[in-house]
């Protein structure tokens, strides 16, 4: 397997993982939070979805699947347009509201698409590639693209953990 096919694979296993803990809940369940500061299922998803696409699209030179695709308006939530969930306050993360987990999923899966394509075509030169060079070191796109798959899978795995609890409150 190649290095397109190594991180195409990686994207299937964030997307297993979110459909796994989004799939068939209410709109309740899904915006139900553990505790007041807790975040929701809604949040974690809408947060990793945000992120990817954001580093991805900028990484790819594109535009983001959230404002190309109408998803902004969508959701319909009271930040910026170009907020990502990241810094966001408890109050905010309440605010992040969802009529269906087929919003969630159909956001989710438009960026993982979108995200997808872009890694297939990608080899190993072009992880060299600087992206970022606010940080130091500089970050590579390999550096980059590894940061949102660690981020994706350990809020997909935070969502699971939400989900798990709410059905044993049940």
């Amino acid at each position: 397997m190649n290095t397109a096919g190594i991180l195409a694979e990686a994207l299937e296993r964030v997307r297993e993982a979110v459909h796994t803990a989004v799939a068939g809940l209410r709109p309740d369940e899904l915006d139900a939070r553990l505790d007041e500061g807790a975040n929701s299922i809604s949040w974690l998803v809408w947060h990793l979805t945000r992120i990817q696409d954001d580093h991805v699209a900028d990484a790819a030179g594109t535009e983001q699947v959230w404002l190309s695709q109408g998803w902004a308006a969508r959701f319909a939530l009271p930040f910026a347009e170009d907020a990502t969930g990241y810094g966001q306050s408890s109050e905010q993360v309440a605010a992040v509201r969802v009529d269906s987990a087929d919003l969630l999923l159909g956001y989710y899966d438009a960026v993982h698409e979108q995200s997808v394509g872009y890694v297939r075509g990608l080899d190993g030169r072009a992880l060299e590639r600087i992206v970022d060079e606010s940080w130091s070191p500089p970050v590579t796109l390999g550096v980059r693209l590894v940061s949102v798959l660690a981020d994706d899978l350990q809020h997909a795995g935070q969502a699971a953990f939400v989900r798990g609890a709410l059905e044993r409150r049940r």
